[in-house]
Order: structure tokens, then C-alpha cells, then sequence
């Protein structure tokens, strides 16, 4: 208990001692400009140091309000702008998304003024067999909007291959790329007859193979363009299959077999056109693939 008032005590001689410190530095503040001699001296030592020391930590204070004020405001301004960047961000992917949009439902307009001639119906992918290719996939439309078994399916600038399964509300396509399709094809500039046959092994190199075309005087170049044939007893004539990329003479020098680009990237089809007319219909004919 003694220690205890002999440190309040303490304490309290310490504060006293400071008080009256202050004070006389303020009265020889008051009067150094006023008196000279020993006055002004001490002066000079103890108030003036002790002034700018004061005004110094006043100043950089001051500073560092100004600057929290200044992080503040750009901490707000930074904030809008994130904000102003996210709107245009996102308004910007919508605008490719719709840009994008309309090129693929430009494509599908052109592909469907290229075939005139026969009566279509659009329809979106719904789904896919796994895998990267479009070899076999589904589409939102079925029986009851008209779609049959063997009519033929287009997109990109071309044949994208055949309805295989209908139900009420959807069907089945299998492309031309997959292994178990075999086209009866025809060069469109000589009009000799090819089979163009699936194979997905050759689609990493964005190819399908044909074969049998005659090896004959008509000249056959790359570049050429190959489309389903008039003896095609299910794909209706004329619609792009692909253009040659490779065209070689058969060891057995009567036959020329090659590859094709194909007309439709079967890596990315999102709209199909269906011809709602099958060959069968066309010619009167039931005839199997």
C-alpha cells in the first residue's frame, strides 16, 4: 500500500515538473523577441528547437490526413472503375456472343438459299456420344414437326449426314464422319462417282477418305469439289460433301482414291437445316440405305 501512494506521488511530482516546464517554455517564447542577454540565448537553445519539432510533426500530420483523404478518394474513384470496366466487359461478351449468333444463322440462311430446292426445317443440337466429333448427336426436333427417318441433315456449307432415329420431340443424326457411313459421291466438274466412306481416326487431321473413283482421262485435281451423287439411294443429289485435299492412282492403276475436307466442322454444329423430304419420297421408292 505505501509502494503504491509512494508511485502515485512520484507520478504526480513528474507531471508538475512537465507542467511547469511548459509554461516557462511558453513566457520565454512570449519574451525572447522582446529580450536579449541570457534570455534569448536559452531561448534560442530549448523554445525555438522545440517549436519546429512541433510545427514538424503538426506538418506531417497534416500530411498524412491529406494523403488517407487522398487514398480514399482513389480507393472510390478505383471502385467505379471496376465497375464501369465489368459493365463494359460483359456488355462486350454479349455483343460477340451476338455477333457470333448471327454469323452461324448467316451461314445456315446461305445454306439454305444454296439448296432452294428442297423444303427444310430448323433444329438445335441438344446433345452428343462422347468424343470430339459430332459423329452421332440429337436435335430438338422430331415426329410430330414432320422429321423422318433417312432425311438428310445440313449445316456449314454442306451434308452433315442423316436422321437415323425418330421420337415426337426429337431424333437422331448420324454425320458423314462416322465410321459406319459410306457415301455414294461425285466429282461435281467431271461427275465420276466415288464412295466416301467415315473414319474417325482421320478427323485430327480434319479428313475423310474416299475410294473407287475410275482412274480415268478426266483430270481430277485437289480442289476439287465432291458431292453426294444421283445413284445415292438415300442422300438426295448434289449437296456438298467436301472438297479434295488428296487425290493418289490405286496400286492396281485402275482407281484413284484420296481425301476430303469435309463442308461442315464437325467439331463445333449447334443448328441443323433438315430436308423434310427423304430420296424414297422423291423417287417412290423404299428403298434401304
Amino acid at each position: 500500500m505505501k509502494k503504491k501512494n509512494h508511485t502515485s506521488h512520484t507520478n504526480r511530482y513528474i507531471l508538475l515538473g512537465l507542467s511547469l516546464f511548459c509554461v516557462l517554455m511558453m513566457i520565454l517564447s512570449s519574451v525572447s523577441d522582446k529580450v536579449g542577454g541570457p534570455f534569448r540565448v536559452l531561448a534560442n537553445v530549448t523554445v525555438i528547437p522545440l517549436q519546429q519539432g512541433i510545427n514538424q510533426i503538426g506538418g506531417w500530420m497534416s500530411d498524412m490526413k491529406e494523403n488517407f483523404s487522398t487514398m480514399e478518394q482513389l480507393r472510390a474513384e478505383n471502385e467505379k472503375l471496376q465497375e464501369q470496366v465489368d459493365a463494359l466487359t460483359t456488355e462486350n461478351n454479349y455483343l460477340q456472343e451476338e455477333q457470333y449468333e448471327y454469323e452461324r444463322l448467316q451461314e445456315l440462311y446461305n445454306l439454305d438459299q444454296n439448296y432452294a430446292d428442297y423444303e427444310k426445317t430448323a433444329a438445335h443440337v441438344i446433345g452428343k456420344d462422347a468424343g470430339n466429333w459430332f459423329s452421332t448427336f440429337t436435335i430438338d426436333k422430331g415426329s410430330q414437326d414432320g422429321i423422318a427417318v433417312d432425311m438428310n441433315v445440313l449445316a456449314g456449307k454442306g451434308l452433315v449426314g442423316i436422321v437415323t432415329e425418330v421420337g415426337p420431340t426429337w431424333a437422331k443424326v448420324r454425320s458423314i464422319i462416322d465410321d459406319s457411313t459410306n457415301i455414294s459421291g461425285m466429282v461435281l466438274s467431271t461427275s465420276d462417282t466415288c464412295i466416301v466412306s467415315g473414319d474417325l481416326s482421320l478427323m485430327s487431321n480434319g479428313q475423310i477418305a474416299f475410294e473407287q473413283m475410275e482412274n480415268n482421262d478426266h483430270v481430277v485435281a485437289v480442289g476439287d469439289q465432291i458431292v453426294t451423287s444421283y445413284i445415292s439411294d438415300k442422300y438426295l443429289q448434289g449437296i456438298l460433301i467436301g472438297s479434295i485435299s488428296e487425290i493418289n492412282v490405286d496400286s492396281n492403276n485402275l482407281t484413284r482414291s484420296g481425301y476430303l475436307i469435309p463442308a461442315v466442322d464437325f467439331n463445333n454444329i449447334q443448328e441443323v437445316l433438315v430436308i423434310t423430304t427423304t430420296k424414297a419420297e422423291l423417287t417412290g421408292e423404299d428403298q434401304s440405305e
